[in-house]
Parts: C-alpha cells; structure tokens; sequence
C-alpha cells in the first residue's frame, strides 16, 4: 500500500467515525427495497474538466463534503452508488434514491449539487420511479409464481444495470388480458435468468417521460446480455418505442469505495 493510498484510507476513516457519531438514524434499507409506493430515483453525474485540476488533499477535502451530504441523509433516504466511470461514457458516478416521500430524495439531490464537491458535478441524467405491486404476476400459473420466488444465487453481484422503457400507445390500448398475455410469454423467457440477473422494476408514466425504469444486478454478464436478447425476441418488445437512451453501465460500489477511486 502506497503512502498516499494509506493517507487517503485513514482520512476516510476519520470522516466516518465523524459523521457516526452526529447519530443520524440509518432507514429501513431493505424495507424501501422490498415495500410497494416507494419512489426510486436514478442520478447520474460526470465530473467536470476542474475537478482533475485539484490537487489530492483538495479532492479528499471535497469527497469527506459528498461523505457529510449522503450521511445526513440516510435517516429517510436509503442512497446506493455506482461507479460507472470506465463502463459507461455518459456519466461517472451513480446515485440510486429510495424514499417514502420524493421531496426527500429531491432534498438529497438539492443538498448534494449545492455543496463544494457538487459543483464540480454536472447531470447526465435523472430519472423517477415509483415501486409497485406486480401487475400481472396474480393472473399467472402456478409453476411460473413459483419459479419467481427461486432465490438468486447467493454471493455479491458486482455488476448493475439500469434501461429507461418507454411503451407505445398501441400497449395501453389494449385489453388487460392481452397484455396480460404477453407479459407472461415475457416472464418465460425471462425465468431461465432468474437465479443470476437480479431485477426490479420501478413505474414512471406521470414522474418522467418513460414509462418504466428496468435495475439490474449480476455477476455474469453474458446471461445479463442473454436476458436482454430474450427480452427482445417476444411479442411484447414490439410495443416499446424507448429502450435504454441512456443505458447506464456500471460496479456496485461504497461510498468509502467512491472516495478513495474519485480521490485518485
């Protein structure tokens, strides 16, 4: 380890143990993630060109800022980050938002390109979903149900994904059951990725000008490509006008991760 690297690590830590102790009480993290009526945002940044012109004690004094507006945040807001610097040309960094109550998120938003490090940030992209109970999944047999509720596979899943949807005029004309139709034929070919592509969906029509915000998770990246072809081929794919536009690519990451990368 580098004398520099080690610097970097114990600042870190420092910061942490700063911000702990101010006692902000964490949210439910995996009650936002698994309860209906949450809203997920998506956030994505770049680093503008005068963020490489700061020297590392000033870039380390600006990331322990982004530490400071993320953790007084968690007390409503559970705050994921990706690195997608690398994987991605449309931004660097990552901002998934999960609240009861999107004025929170947007506060956390507010906050973040207010402070020192945010001016250094310039939008890539925004977008707004809200969770909700699976539409279609009551209506089908009982072998795909059950095949729904298969674990994934244990082990960290390194990789994420997110794909914008938005769905044609013709899709919201037509009749429940056909679309009920066509989304089982699309759970079918989905289901022999189940174990290994972590999904979730998020509705947008009214928040945003898609329909559907697609997050993925996985550490295989080749069935990840075998979900989307499969995806691709079924009935229903001929309805979706917008898919991706941007596709963000990118490493599930901590926030101590992001710092020390960014710091670099």
């Amino acid at each position: 380890m580098t004398a520099q690297r080690a610097t970097l690590l114990a600042i870190i830590v420092i910061a942490a143990s700063m911000w702990s102790d101010l006692g902000f009480a964490a949210a439910d993290r995996e009650k936002l993630l698994a309860d209906p009526g949450v809203y997920g945002t998506f956030a994505a940044y770049t680093l503008n060109e005068d963020w490489a012109k700061r020297d590392g004690p000033t870039r380390i004094a600006l990331l322990s800022v982004l530490k400071g507006v993320v953790e007084q945040h968690r007390e409503k807001i559970a705050i994921d980050l990706y690195l997608l610097r690398g994987l991605s040309d449309h931004a660097d960094i990552l901002f998934r938002a999960h609240a009861n109550e999107l004025r929170d998120i947007q506060k956390f938003l507010l906050d973040l390109q207010a402070s020192p490090f945010g001016k250094h940030l310039t939008v890539a992209g925004i977008m707004h979903g809200l969770t909700k109970k699976a539409n279609y999944v009551p209506g089908f047999p009982d072998d795909i149900k059950a095949d729904l509720k298969t674990a994934s596979d244990p082990g960290p899943k390194p990789y994420a994904a997110v794909i914008p949807i938005r769905k044609s005029a013709d899709w919201w004309a037509l009749d429940q059951d056909s679309r009920a139709a066509m989304m089982k034929e699309h759970t079918q070919a989905s289901l022999p990725y189940h174990k290994t592509v972590k999904r979730k969906l998020y509705h947008s029509t009214g928040l945003d000008d898609i329909d559907f915000i697609t997050y993925f998770e996985t550490s295989k990246l080749e069935d990840f490509h075998g979900l989307i072809l499969a995806q691709e081929r079924v009935k229903e794919f001929q309805y979706v006008r917008r898919f991706g536009h941007p596709t963000w690519l990118g490493t599930v990451k901590s926030l101590d991760e992001i710092i020390e990368i960014l710091a670099q």
